[in-house]
C-alpha cells in the first residue's frame, strides 16, 4: 500500500498557530504532510521565505513525517511532483471556502488524481489570519502569541 502523502500548500507568510494546527491534525490522516512554501507572483512577502522555511522546518523537528518545500510552479504540479494524492487546507469560515472551492477545481483539473481535504480550523485559533499578523507586526505589536516559534527569530 502506497503512503497517503498530503501536500500543504501556501503562502505562509508568516506561518501561524492556526497552520501548525492543521498539520498537526492532518496528521491523523496523512502518512506524511509536506508544507509547501510557494510562491505567488501577486504577492510580496514580509517575511522571508528562506527564514520561514527554517522556522517551520523548526516547528516540526520531532516530525519526521513533516518536511517543508518550496516551489515556484503550479500547485497541482508540485504535489503530481512530489508524489502527493492529497491537499490540505484550512477553512476558518465562508469566505475561506468560496476560495478554496475554485482552487481546488482547477487543481482537480490541472492534477485529476488529486483529492483536496478540508479541515475547519479549530474554533479558539480562527480569528488568526496571516494578514492580521503581518499588519500588527507591522505597527509593532508583538504577535509571538499566534506563532508557533519566537518571532525574535525571523528576519524580514
Amino acid at each position: 500500500m502506497t503512503d497517503r502523502i498530503a501536500l500543504f500548500p501556501g503562502s505562509f507568510d508568516p506561518f501561524t498557530k492556526g497552520h501548525e494546527d492543521i498539520v498537526l491534525r492532518g496528521l491523523n490522516l496523512f502518512d506524511k504532510i509536506i508544507v509547501g512554501i510557494g510562491h505567488n507572483s501577486n504577492k510580496k512577502r514580509y517575511f522571508s521565505l528562506e527564514a520561514m522555511q527554517g522556522l517551520i522546518e523548526k516547528t516540526f523537528e520531532s516530525f519526521p513525517q513533516v518536511s517543508v518545500v518550496t516551489y515556484d510552479d503550479l500547485t497541482a504540479n508540485m504535489a503530481r511532483s512530489l508524489g502527493a494524492r492529497f491537499l490540505v487546507r484550512g477553512l476558518r469560515n465562508t469566505t475561506d471556502f468560496e476560495y478554496e472551492n475554485s482552487i481546488s477545481q482547477v487543481n482537480r483539473h490541472v492534477y485529476p488524481d488529486v483529492e483536496t481535504v478540508f479541515l475547519i480550523t479549530s474554533p479558539h485559533l480562527a480569528p488568526i489570519s496571516s494578514t492580521i499578523i503581518r499588519e500588527l507586526h507591522k505597527y509593532g505589536h508583538n504577535v509571538n502569541q499566534y506563532l508557533p516559534y519566537q518571532l525574535s527569530e525571523v528576519t524580514i
